[in-house]
């Protein structure tokens, strides 16, 4: 045993001998290839750390040049800067309104623009409210700020016009456009979404349409109390008519839109290459906040400039509030419904213009009869006959265009033709007050006996 030992350990001696020479050589050979390998990563790891830290201090410098920089339509931005001089340091309201006016057109752009943005996260449904949604958030703000002082019917005025010039002339710049470039063929929609917002839009007209003619045939119970009572409970009944909407669109959207989505796997696949978001969600949504603070501020001054404007162009309240204001306010849906019928996308133009159309006048308006009866203000749903008649009219006219699914260049060219027999007729209208109305009455009264 001891001799059979003896060769063994031997062997190990001479293995461990012939390892100890190697062994300080690759300890050191390991050693300084772990520390090169350590030197290296930790050389990664710091250049990775100063590049996401250069990222972080680039990143806001590249937002603000995609949101304030990058858009043709952002030149107009330092008009909002001059109107607030203006208005300190000179008494031209003309001026101050015309300023306010130039300064918040790329500020509404711009807020269509963030919507988008942030629409490509959160998906289509909830995108295609967020846009409905802020697409109206000048109207809303330009309202409240009316409303504040007592301007009851140039928030009436201002939304009729938004409704009209979103279904008239938006629309109508849509089919116009989508019709001119794709002449060889006819654009279609889904005529089940038309037909929906047609209805919403009639039941609008109605709510709008009978405190009107309660006023005017002088058959209420109570002369000045009962309209009201009618309006304030007429909205509480359009906004459950709005929820309600909502709570069907989000339910049931797939359904209602499956033959296109059947129809049109290439466009969507040509739209996720083209749809890549410019900006982070977080981004997106601090610009819809600053966005919205500046559109505020300017909509204050907008609004306090308006009679003066009035007077020193010697034009109506109401063609102000009819025609110049919502073109402002509707300058992000006028641009993105013109871009997606180029693209020939109907449907989404269709949703922007008539989805803007029905969102204005099935939840903006009733809003602003509910804000202010909180407020203790007189609102109401009293378009006057001449704002009635109108609407009525303009409603029948492009539910009569939709209903059946095509669209064409002629169709858009009279919708516009509509919007510019709107406008005329409102700049020769004067919007009188109710006690020169009743004066003009009993006037004529008295030249008849």
């Amino acid at each position: 045993m001891c001799l059979q030992m003896g060769p063994m350990e031997e062997k190990a001696d001479l293995d461990s001998e012939e390892e100890i020479p190697f062994g300080p050589s690759q300890a050191t050979r390991k050693v300084h290839a772990f520390g090169f390998e350590s030197s290296q990563q930790a050389s990664h790891v710091g250049f990775s750390r100063s590049w996401s830290y250069k990222q972080i201090h680039i990143r806001p410098i590249r937002s603000i040049y995609i949101v304030l920089i990058k858009a043709k339509i952002n030149v107009l931005l330092p008009f909002g800067p001059l109107a607030i001089l203006l208005h300190y340091f000179s008494g031209k309201h003309g001026w101050v309104f015309f300023f306010s006016l130039l300064g918040i057109t790329p500020l509404a752009e711009r807020l269509g623009y963030a919507t988008e943005q942030l629409a490509l996260f959160t998906g289509p449904t909830v995108g295609g409210l967020l846009n409905a949604t802020f697409g109206n958030a000048t109207e809303m703000i330009i309202s409240i700020y009316a409303l504040k002082n007592e301007m009851i019917r140039v928030v009436q005025q201002s939304l009729l016009g938004s409704i009209l010039s979103n279904m008239l002339l938006v629309l109508g710049c849509a089919f116009f456009t989508g019709g001119i470039v794709h002449y060889k063929k006819v654009q279609v929609f889904d005529k089940a979404v038309a037909q929906v917002n047609s209805g919403l839009l009639l039941m609008a007209v109605m709510g709008v349409m009978f405190p009107a003619v309660l006023h005017f045939t002088h058959s209420e119970v109570h002369f000045g109390k009962s309209e009201l009572s009618l309006s304030r409970f007429s909205s509480c009944i359009m906004l459950v008519a709005y929820a309600s909407y909502l709570f069907f669109q989000l339910k049931n959207q797939r359904n209602l839109y499956k033959p296109i989505e059947e129809g049109g796997e290439n466009d969507e696949e040509d739209s996720d290459e083209d749809e890549i978001p410019e900006i982070t969600h977080w981004e997106a949504i601090g610009w819809l906040f600053i966005l919205t603070v500046w559109v505020s501020v300017l909509s204050g001054y907008l609004v306090d400039a308006i009679q003066g404007a009035s007077d020193s162009w010697n034009m109506p309240v109401a063609f102000i509030s009819v025609i110049l204001l919502p073109i402002v306010g509707n300058a992000a849906e006028h641009a993105s419904a013109i871009m997606f019928a180029v693209k020939d996308k109907l449907d989404i133009s269709l949703g922007v213009a008539i989805g803007s159309s029905t969102q204005i006048s099935m939840f903006l308006i009733p809003f602003c009869v509910v804000v202010g009866w909180i407020m203790g203000k007189p609102m109401d749903l009293n378009f006057q006959l001449f704002e009635t008649a109108t609407l009525f009219v303009a409603v029948l006219v492009v539910a009569f265009m939709l209903q059946e699914g095509t669209s064409n260049y002629f169709k858009g060219l009279m919708l516009i033709l509509c919007y510019l027999i709107v406008a005329a007729s409102f700049f020769v209208h004067v919007d009188p007050t109710t006690g020169e109305y009743y004066l003009v009455l009993n006037f004529d009264t008295l030249n008849n006996q």
